[in-house]
């Protein structure tokens, strides 16, 4: 397609799109503008509200996806509440709870009187049979274990608003894994469903603030507020009902239709403003929402598995050949900070290890000849009939991941290897990123405001990213660290948080040590919204909450 049709095809859309969102937008009644000339919040309204993707799976520890945490934000309520300005876990549905002294046993009393949309009791019961789902999994539905509960053994009801959980070793990490989006309470009858069938976001009964009344799979999702909701967490402004009437959900992939609707005042809030358009957002008298997600920054790794990458030598060689400050100086803003960790500045235990991060073009070339690889005639480097080439599928949920694959691609050429960014369908990316022997480089990130989230990426059982020994895949692995496994086994079981956080240290030092990762940029998420669009919310790791959310007059 040429620029021209190019940008025909895109005003197109926008024109589309713009005509599908006047028809279903509503403001506030009259009285209620009204009475927002005087600045207090208003009830009443629609959102229309557009995102760069569409949802997959709604099953709650699935909620990582963030199209999927932006929509389970909105229809779960969580056990507990995680301040995202303090970090700080406060009541929610949970008033009050209490801890053993070993960190194994933790006693939960619910609110009295919530409810699930479908009119059972959020009790005891009820949220027994969520963690004992997200603790355990389902193997018969294919309920997969969530990655933010370690160590998990039962529950056990006490009473109609009492709930006891026992671990089978310290779990110091499990009171902040109430709070989080994996976490999102569902009703039983949602927890009998399969996995297959919770893609279907009707299928979802939440307690939370909106329900889902429509869907059109994987273009649009209408949520409607919930009536008689009134327990939210109480350290909230707003409390009762949502005041909006409605959210209208809108699947819109070209970051140019997004922009286009938002500035035309057909949108009121989107989700992923590139960098290179914040500066035009802005200008049109638009906010930019940038809230850190606090936890492992987006990144390179490596699989050892791969022969390619196999040698300590070349990994090295390719995370000093990385010019990040480049990258992020080409491609990105102020929002978006030059990684000098593992994890962002703002997780819990982060450690600077800049010193170890530099960009040094002469040792990475140095490393290469160290380890065999010559370079040939065209610069690329061989060894023993062989070419380091290496191949990367483009993350679409990272913002710009194809671009800063192709700028490490020329950075990695300059020392004599190649680098494949590949796009493909989601079947063949998911297939081949699970097998070290195609795919030896994957670009990630996770977020979470607890030191367990470095256990979440890179242990085996969890994320697996450097697709170790014993993780969920149907290729043969050789590939172990049992240093490093041991580490993250700590850090989900260590009592003392001095020593917690120093296990967290020493699992950063080591991850860079082994030159397993290349951290890239600190990242956000990046919203806009309306100036007429007030009191969004988000939580601890950046997903929009739109319980206290209202529409001025416009």
């Amino acid at each position: 397609m040429s620029k021209v049709s190019g940008r025909v095809a895109a005003a197109a859309a926008v024109l589309s799109l713009i005509a599908l969102v006047a028809a279903c937008s509503k403001a506030p009644e009259a009285p209620a503008a009204a009475a927002n000339d005087a600045g207090a919040p208003v009830a009443g309204g629609t959102l229309v509200y557009l995102e760069q993707q569409a949802h997959t799976n709604l099953y709650p520890p699935a909620g990582g996806f963030y199209p999927n945490g932006g929509i389970l934000n909105q229809i779960t309520d969580k056990l507990t509440y995680q301040d995202p300005k303090t970090l700080k876990i406060e009541p929610w549905i949970a008033e009050s709870w209490s801890v053993n002294d070993a960190v194994t046993e933790y006693t939960f009393k619910l609110r009295e009187g919530v409810t699930f949309s479908d009119g059972t009791p959020l009790d005891a019961a009820a949220v027994a049979k969520n963690f004992d789902t997200f603790g355990k999994g389902n193997k018969e539905l294919k309920l997969p274990v969530s990655e933010v509960i370690n160590n998990y053994e039962r529950s056990e009801v006490i009473d109609a608003r009492t709930v006891k959980f026992y671990f089978r070793k310290p779990a110091p990490g499990f009171l902040q894994g109430t709070s989080v989006i994996g976490s999102g309470l569902v009703s039983p009858a949602t927890l009998a469903r399969p996995f297959d069938e919770l893609g279907d976001a009707t299928k979802i009964i939440g307690s939370g603030p909106f329900v889902v009344t429509s869907e059109t799979l994987g273009k649009e999702l209408v949520l409607s507020a919930r009536k008689d909701y009134k327990w939210g967490p109480a350290t909230l402004a707003h409390q009762g009902r949502a005041l909006l009437d409605e959210i209208k959900l809108i699947v819109t992939p070209e970051d140019s239709v997004r922009i286009g609707a938002l500035v035309a005042g057909q949108a009121g809030f989107i989700r992923q403003v590139q960098a290179y358009d914040e500066k035009r957002v802005n200008e049109s008298g638009f906010a930019i929402y940038a809230p850190s997600t606090r936890g492992v920054n987006n990144s390179i790794n490596f699989r050892p598995d791969n022969p390619l990458v196999a040698d300590l030598r070349v990994r090295q060689a390719l995370l000093h050949a990385t010019n990040t400050k480049e990258i992020v100086e080409t491609l990105f803003s102020p929002n978006y900070p030059q990684a000098t960790s593992v994890l962002a500045s703002t997780a819990a235990g982060y450690v600077d290890l800049s010193a170890k991060l530099g960009h040094d073009e002469a040792k990475a070339k140095a490393l290469l000849d160290e380890a065999g690889w010559k370079a040939g005639a065209d610069g690329v480097r061989t060894k023993d009939g062989q070419v380091l080439a290496l191949r990367a599928y483009e993350a679409l949920p990272q913002p710009q991941n194809k671009e800063t694959l192709q700028l490490v691609a020329q950075q990695w050429a300059k020392v004599g290897v190649k680098l494949e960014v590949l796009t493909g369908d989601n079947g063949s990316k998911t297939i081949d990123n699970l097998d070290p022997a195609k795919t030896a480089v994957l670009p990630t990130m996770v977020g979470r405001a607890d030191p367990d989230v470095i256990k979440s990426q890179y242990y085996p059982t969890n994320r697996n990213v450097l697709l170790q020994k014993g993780g969920v895949s149907d290729k043969v692995k050789t590939f172990e660290d049992a240093k490093l496994n041991g580490l993250l086994e700590g850090i989900a079981a260590e009592v003392d948080p001095a020593r917690r956080l120093a296990l967290v240290g020493e699992a950063q030092n080591h991850v860079i040590d082994q030159a397993y990762v290349i951290p890239i940029f600190e990242e956000p998420q990046a919203f806009a919204g309306a100036p007429w669009v007030k009191g969004v919310g988000f939580e601890a790791v950046g997903r929009p909450s739109f319980y206290g959310t209202w529409l001025a007059k416009h």
